[in-house]
């Protein structure tokens, strides 16, 4: 488990790039990063000159998990028995735990091994994790409900991640992308727990091939 203190880092920096998302991107983050241009996510930030096709194994560090402000509230205030504290940290420790193996599987499908963090090298990519702006339409409490919510959407998250050279510590990229679930392509059909990991698979594989992508390449110096 991290420390407090890396748990608020994360949420800091991944509220700034949320707010750059939205904004124009400065072309230098505070790491000396460089914004990619022409990256199939929202926001990629670079350091320039790095090779990451030296990377074939990956640490995946826990997942942080954060909702989307005031989602308890909402849900609370439209059925209060039904989505507690309990609820919410069995909710995020279901989506930190899905998150870590689906995106396992899809590297590892890639060719590219998810390695404990004792297995450091100069081959070995270390990825921090956080799932942040988490909105989940139908929770899955484990309740029996009382009313079916129709929705074309299971929801959306938002991936904010660190990207580190696991030897020397030094990061060498960071990513933002918010997705929204469009597995009903429009259509309004009953959500539930099924649902909704079937969209947390396929948001978070995305991630994870596109990730595979990246280390296929070579960044040149510029």
């Amino acid at each position: 488990m991290k420390p407090i203190g890396v748990l608020a880092t994360v949420l800091v920096c991944a509220l700034a790039s949320m707010a750059w998302a939205e904004g124009k991107a400065p072309e230098v983050d505070g790491h000396g990063l460089h914004l990619v241009h022409d990256s199939k996510l929202r926001r990629v930030y670079k350091r320039p000159g790095v090779d990451v096709s030296q990377y074939d194994k990956v640490i995946l560090l826990d997942v942080y998990v954060a909702f989307r402000k005031n989602w308890a509230r909402d849900h609370q205030t439209a059925d209060p028995f039904r989505v507690g504290k309990k609820e919410i940290e069995q909710i995020k420790r279901r989506v930190a735990d899905e998150f870590e193996r689906v995106f396992t599987e899809h590297l590892e499908k890639k060719g590219y091994p998810v390695v404990d963090e004792s297995q450091t090298g100069h081959d070995v990519l270390l990825v921090r994790p956080a799932i942040i702006n988490l909105d989940v339409v139908a929770p899955d409490t484990h309740q029996g409900g009382r009313n079916e919510t129709f929705s074309a959407s299971a929801g959306q998250m938002t991936l904010y991640a660190e990207l580190y050279d696991s030897v020397s510590g030094q990061i060498i990229a960071t990513v933002l992308d918010p997705q929204v679930d469009r597995g009903n392509d429009g259509v309004f059909m009953s959500q539930s727990r099924v649902n909704n990991r079937a969209a947390e698979a396929r948001i978070v594989g995305r991630w994870a091939d596109t990730l595979a992508g990246q280390l296929h390449q070579t960044v040149e110096a510029p």
